[in-house]
């Protein structure tokens, strides 16, 4: 697909959360009853949640406003064995199995190419150690669990803070009480973001205020929802960094200023870059400056936004360090690796780190082909970069997009000018 170079301004409504949405499709599986879910995402990502929750035996209605019905009073009902395709979802993997590792059936779990490199070891590991039975490819995917969880004591590396959000999720529903310690624990606000829908439920769990060790009471249950799904942070970074470089206006509404998504602290950074953050209830307006300086910024609660940070970073006069994020080597694809790549054959001096990505930015961007990976945070990054490059920017397969933001593309012609 060729982006041609286009000015972008004025205002977008943004979709709904993605880690939200799975959140609460799969407590609404887990809750035995009917849930309301209003303005959840429709993407392929939660139509990998919503048919995972299918499988479970629950049944999903979706309105003509997009509002999702979950059924679940008769969920994993005569159920011995069962199949959980995922896709290429990592959330729905990494969140579902811990739950489903509470029921005392044989569940296997598998997706597409990409989510079989993703890394289930730690996770597995901690789930024996609480009681249930695990085997897998290498610690790989497809992998195989079964129940019941009886609870106990395990400690885990939190590369990606999903592995706690699901254990956070499971071990309520585990026999006994759980004690769950972190190694080492990335990308916390995920985590606090997992709290909230635990204190809505009324959950009894007692945590640490670095949230390394968690206490969490067995013999719990969910209850239904109903429920409102706030909009993306994580979407809404593109076109923050399109307004960044191009030294426009847009305004995003939707988002919630209170929100625990930690994608919100893209507005922070960008604000250190130069730009202006305006606030308006549920909106909020990014101003780009005439010129956008480089910096020193640590992602590792944040890593989904190195992409669109590497695109605002390129434009930049100065360096710019996008540090402690080892992370970003394990999402859907080597972001550090591929962003550093791609920006190399557009012209840009950056080169990488174990854990960081570093781009001395000289405020232009040539244009060029790139290779999008069937990774979509990498695909939309690219694809703001390309409204600003000199010359025309081609991307080799653009349709991964629709994983997390299948409107990404219509969003950008609204704001063409």
């Amino acid at each position: 697909m060729n982006i041609p170079s286009v000015k972008l301004s004025g205002k977008i409504i943004i979709p709904s959360s993605k880690s939200q949405t799975i959140r609460a499709l799969l407590i609404s599986a887990f809750s035995r009853g009917v849930s309301y879910i209003k303005h959840p995402l429709i993407s392929d990502d939660t139509e990998s949640c919503i048919n995972a929750v299918k499988a479970m035996g629950a049944d999903i209605s979706i309105d003509d406003d997009g509002n999702i019905t979950v059924d679940a009073e008769n969920a994993f009902q005569d159920m011995d064995e069962l199949f959980i395709d995922a896709g290429n979802s990592g959330t729905t993997e990494y969140l579902s199995l811990p739950m489903l590792s509470s029921l005392g059936i044989k569940v296997t779990i598998d997706g597409d190419e990409m989510l079989r490199k993703r890394p289930l070891k730690p996770l597995l590991e901690a789930l024996e150690s609480l009681g249930a039975e695990a085997e897998s490819t290498d610690g790989f995917p497809p992998a195989t669990i079964r129940g019941p969880l009886d609870g106990g004591d395990c400690t885990i590396p939190c590369k990606t803070s999903q592995y706690l959000s699901g254990l956070l999720l499971g071990t309520p529903l585990a026999v006994g009480d759980s004690h769950i310690k972190c190694s080492v624990l990335f990308e916390k606000p995920y985590v606090r973001m997992t709290l909230k829908w635990l204190d809505d439920q009324g959950i009894q769990y007692r945590i640490s205020d670095d949230l390394e060790e968690v206490w969490v009471k067995g013999g719990q249950s969910y209850k239904p929802l109903d429920t409102y799904i706030e909009g993306d942070f994580s979407s809404a970074a593109f076109f923050f960094v399109a307004a960044a470089i191009q030294g426009t206006e847009i305004t995003v509404e939707g988002l919630d200023r209170y929100s625990t998504q930690g994608d919100k602290e893209i507005l922070d950074i960008l604000q250190a870059m130069g730009c202006t953050i305006e606030w308006n209830e549920m909106a909020v307006t990014v101003k780009g400056p005439k010129e956008l300086k480089g910096g020193d910024f640590d992602l590792n609660a944040i890593p989904d936004t190195l992409p669109a940070l590497a695109v605002a970073a390129a434009f930049a006069k100065g360096d710019t360090i996008l540090g402690n994020v080892p992370q970003a080597r394990i999402k859907e694809t080597d972001r550090i690796s591929v962003m550093r790549e791609n920006l190399n054959i557009l012209g840009v001096d950056a080169e990488e780190r174990s854990d960081a990505l570093i781009i001395h930015g000289k405020g232009r961007v040539k244009g060029g082909s790139v290779k999008g990976y069937g990774d979509h945070r990498i695909i939309m990054a690219l694809s703001i970069l390309g409204t600003k490059t000199e010359e025309t920017t081609e991307i080799d397969d653009v349709s991964a997009a629709s994983v997390t933001f299948p409107t990404f593309f219509d969003l950008i012609k609204e704001l063409e000018k």
